[in-house]
């Protein structure tokens, strides 16, 4: 086996694909969670349930939480909503707008989707120290912000 040089070992593309993998590994495993509880939802459908555990949303924003376009958020919201797990208000300052809000159900399944979360974090950090997790967030957090805050 050949050992690559330290500047070498983390290529970009490698530092990429090891991105992806970790990102593809977490969205799989929460599902797996998910099912075991015995909750069909996907990833996308928890994030925008986690988002809407915080406060009520427009489409927009929640499709930038799930990384979906807004046409797939609204067909997301559409299946959430048959479920009775979230509505649809319209918002009394836009009548364009609608607002997207947790029902009660929706408000009742979050507390059991949320430990699934805590789950699967945990899992993914086992072996690592907490000033190990600290170090790898404000990494994750500084890479992230190097490729997406541009300064003028």
């Amino acid at each position: 086996m050949t050992t690559l040089p330290p500047n070498q070992a983390c290529s970009t593309s490698n530092l990429g694909l090891l991105f992806r993998q970790v990102r593809d590994a977490m969205w799989a495993q929460m599902e797996r969670e998910l099912a075991q509880a015995g909750h069909d939802l996907t990833f996308s459908q928890f994030i925008t349930l986690k988002e809407l555990a915080i406060g009520t949303a427009g489409v927009t924003e929640l499709a930038r939480a799930a990384q979906l376009n807004p046409g797939a958020m609204t067909r997301l919201l559409d299946k959430l909503e048959t479920r009775g797990l979230v509505a649809r208000v319209a918002d009394p300052d836009d009548r364009r707008a609608l607002n997207i809000h947790l029902t009660e159900a929706g408000a009742a399944i979050w507390a059991d989707i949320d430990a699934c979360g805590r789950r699967v974090r945990e899992r993914a950090m086992t072996g690592l120290s907490d000033a190990d997790r600290d170090q790898l967030h404000r990494l994750l957090e500084q890479v992230r912000d190097n490729l997406t805050f541009t300064g003028s």
